[in-house]
């Protein structure tokens, strides 16, 4: 089977520490937003800030930082970004435990940890498409996306009743651990990678801050692909904290409920990531992009219509499962295109811009989802949510425009 592809044990490291990494984080899953809300008492206004503001700031701390990911190599720089996140987030349970935890420690432990999941992914795209040959990107894009779903499918279930039983925040722990872990892992690979290098005689000039969004929007496939993932990533997102307040507060959901109703439906992650390679080889590219990049879109308004009880566990549970399986079969897909489009001098700093743009996507689309929720109420902003997402199918490329190759860009050099 194409999926079980031996991939070397460089990539079978570097897998198992973005496993023990994800694991750890669909522990903490909602950590957050969850702490505002048991433990500091937050409205749904600094919910959503909380959710809105620090990647927010997270995204700016991270644009000086994407030249500098380039031009060194990958393998410190993603080291340095675990040993960064396990560091931010062991502030938390420390401060819990004195009594000295704030809704301001959140908001910058939000922003630091942001601003390294930035720059560690840009570095372990650029080193994933130098491990693996051009044919083998898919599979091992889909192989990071089915782990990333089924960490969520564990997690925040195992997370809800560790909550249950041992406080707040116990998941905390466990994902500032993971990172740690993470980077043990990654020490272990102990491979012999090139330097980057440059013709530039700064490297760090300012021009380099916007190379990567200049090749985004210099490419028409990339260009439409960029726009339509930056409002559907922040429409999504931007319900989390909304369904968080209504779930907990206004329809009385229990922690692992709540939990249960994200973590279910993550199985659909494992189905869509699996058949990837089997949908893009018997449909096409393009077909992915069009047709599943619209079926993701569709079903979001559902979460407008939640009710208490079992109805409207089953409601989330069936919403949820029907968005992620089509984003898992959607990201492997966009994720290589991305890769495979992009020079190899310019990985880095294009990973950075995008991730960058979706960050602030989300803060701008996520603080105004909460606005509109507190003045009214978040049914109501979950509903308009819902509809605004049914137009980005809109922003979706045309075949010519995803089959177009980069001018000087051959296949050997992707």
């Amino acid at each position: 089977m194409v999926g079980r592809r031996p991939l070397g044990r460089r990539f079978g490291w570097l897998w198992a520490a973005y496993a023990v990494s994800a694991y750890g984080s669909g522990l903490g899953f909602g950590a957050l937003p969850l702490i505002a809300v048991l433990a500091l008492h937050a409205s749904p206004a600094e919910v959503s800030a909380l959710s809105a503001v620090g990647p927010a700031v997270g995204a700016l701390i991270a644009l000086p930082l994407a030249p500098w990911v380039e031009f060194r190599r990958k393998r410190p720089v993603m080291i340095a970004m675990d040993l960064t996140r396990f560091a931010a987030i062991a502030t938390i349970p420390v401060a819990y435990a004195f009594g000295r935890l704030s809704f301001v420690q959140l908001l910058v432990t939000s922003a630091v940890v942001a601003a390294a999941k930035i720059a560690f992914n840009a570095a372990a795209g650029a080193y994933l498409k130098s491990l693996v040959p051009p044919d083998d990107l898919l599979i091992a894009n889909a192989r990071f996306e089915s782990t990333n779903w089924s960490s969520i499918a564990v997690g925040p279930p195992l997370g809800g009743a560790a909550i249950g039983l041992f406080g707040p925040v116990t998941t905390v722990v466990a994902d500032a651990l993971s990172h740690l872990l993470s980077a043990l892992g990654i020490t272990a690979i102990r491979d012999r990678e090139e330097a980057p290098r440059t013709t530039d005689k700064s490297p760090l000039r300012a021009g380099a801050l916007l190379d990567g969004w200049r090749h985004i929007m210099g490419h028409p496939g990339l260009r439409r692909l960029y726009l339509n993932n930056m409002l559907v990533a922040g429409l999504i997102m931007a319900t989390e904290p909304l369904l968080a307040v209504l779930l907990l507060r206004q329809l009385g959901f229990p922690p692992w409920q709540y939990g249960l109703a994200f973590a279910a439906p993550c199985v659909g992650g494992l189905i869509g990531s699996r058949l990837a390679h089997r949908v893009v080889t018997r449909y096409g590219r393009h077909a992915v992009f069009r047709t599943v990049g619209t079926l993701r879109a569709i079903w979001l308004i559902g979460l407008a219509f939640v009710q208490p009880g079992i109805v409207g566990l089953v409601t989330v549970i069936a919403v949820e499962l029907a968005i992620i399986v089509n984003m898992s079969l959607y990201t492997p897909v966009l994720a290589t295109y991305r890769l495979e489009h992009t020079p190899r001098h310019l990985v880095a700093r294009t990973l950075s811009a995008w991730s960058i743009g979706q960050q602030a996507s989300i803060a701008i689309l996520t603080a105004l989802a909460g606005l509109l929720g507190d003045v009214t109420s978040p049914r109501t902003a979950l509903t308009v949510a819902g509809l605004l997402i049914l137009t980005t199918p809109l922003l979706l490329p045309r075949p010519d425009q995803t089959s177009q190759q980069e001018p000087g860009l051959s296949r050997s050099h992707s």
